[in-house]
């Protein structure tokens, strides 16, 4: 392999993915180009020229048309995420490790300075200044920009090996929001675009339209074809419970008769094991007594206020999610079935039918949190649910949610 523009960066031997990504790392290191934050290694690398190279995205004709405009939260795309923001462009950008959602939207104050801008392009002003997008959303991206380690002239790309940028351009497509037409665009150092070997990608991996650096702009005519949804066979419980959208668009596509056997379902993995934490689910679900008072079934069906008793055969401190809008005439079985389908199944459940809610109690508020992530956004019965953490006072001998149950619709 030879690195275009890195002197010394040649090699010897057969390339690897990993390989390549060494190199670029250690090379930008030893030569002085890395940026903060460092070492590169095992990042995106910010490069010094990012912010110059960022901008040239302002000079292609595509920028131009785009009005939701989708960008890593990567240090060295700041400058891309400036200039959506300074263009009034959309700007979604998806959460780390997607741990609590696909997306957020930077929405800036009102008559937000230049100063404002350039906070809410930063990975605190991520934080500050967005809202949650959620499955539901109509989202329609007319441009998504994704960070690189390397990248080939002819469009081939390698991140950084975790697989989160080809994971959300699959399920941007898996919830309609991208097509096989929406361009992608990556920013790098010159040294980065390197020769890649088309055989060390796979079907899964995300390839590239457009390369900006500091002093080029490379349009790669790319012709392979870009991922056209989550493959779930390259999927693992593991990675499910990572994720947890991720369970809740599995559900979604295997309600649409779509086959979602995972990589430990399948049958070329027939020693695959389900991890401990899903096989005590499936434990506790498939052992229970099947009584009113048992903590995985149904607990009090108290009246119509947002506050339910604090007796419960549940031993010790845990955290509850709200759960509400449920339509009319819903049963606490086809909760039931969609929490254990996402596997989010609680200790405890509280079912109010009649208030159109229900109450789950988890162990802990990681497990809440997972919860609530695999839930927002879901549809039973036509109607969209609102999930959030209930505010818990169980030692005050009450769970509380701050606001009136929602009303009817989707």
């Amino acid at each position: 392999m030879e690195v275009a523009g890195c002197s010394g960066a040649g090699q010897a031997g057969p390339a690897s993915k990993q390989s390549i990504r060494e190199k670029i790392w250690a090379h930008l290191e030893a030569s002085g180009l890395a940026e903060f934050p460092r070492p590169v290694h095992h990042r995106i690398p910010n490069f010094k020229g990012s912010h110059q190279a960022c901008q040239a995205i302002k000079e292609l004709e595509i920028f131009d048309r785009t009005r939701e405009i989708k960008v890593d939260p990567d240090k060295p795309l700041e400058g891309v995420r400036l200039a959506a923001l300074q263009a009034r462009k959309t700007l979604l950008v998806p959460t780390p490790r997607l741990r609590t959602g696909l997306f957020n939207q930077i929405v800036p104050p009102l008559g937000a300075t230049k100063e404002i801008l350039r906070k809410c392009a930063t990975s605190q002003g991520v934080k500050d200044y967005s809202v949650p997008v959620g499955l539901d959303a109509k989202v329609k991206v007319d441009l998504v920009v994704v960070g690189s380690v390397a990248v080939s002239e002819k469009g081939w790309r390698i991140g950084k090996g975790e697989g989160y940028a080809d994971m959300e351009y699959a399920m941007m497509v898996s919830m309609g929001a991208v097509t096989e037409d929406t361009p992608v665009v990556t920013i790098v150092h010159d040294c980065q675009v390197v020769d890649i070997p088309e055989e060390l990608l796979g079907d899964h991996d995300l390839t590239v339209d457009y390369i900006l650096t500091p002093t080029r702009t490379i349009k790669t005519n790319c012709k392979r074809l870009k991922p056209k949804g989550i493959i779930w066979q390259k999927i693992s419980y593991e990675i499910l419970g990572k994720i947890p959208i991720l369970k809740n668009l599995r559900y979604r596509e295997k309600q649409a008769g779509k086959d979602v056997t995972l990589q430990d379902e399948h049958p070329d993995f027939p020693n695959a094991s389900i991890p401990a934490v899903l096989k005590e689910t499936a434990k506790t679900e498939n052992t229970r007594p099947h009584t009113g008072t048992s903590p995985t079934h149904v607990g009090h069906c108290s009246a119509g206020n947002d506050s339910l008793s604090a007796k419960s055969d549940v031993p010790g401190a845990f955290t509850t999610v709200y759960v509400g809008n449920l339509p009319a005439g819903t049963r606490v079985s086809e909760l039931k079935s969609t929490l254990r389908e996402l596997h989010v199944t609680p200790l405890r459940l509280n079912w109010q039918g009649a208030q159109h809610r229900a109450f789950l109690d988890y162990k802990d508020k990681v497990a809440a949190e997972s919860a609530v992530s695999s839930l927002k956004g879901l549809s039973l019965g036509g109607c969209t649910l609102r999930v959030e953490l209930a505010k818990n006072q169980r030692s005050k001998g009450q769970v509380e949610i701050n606001r009136n149950p929602a009303p009817q619709g989707k």
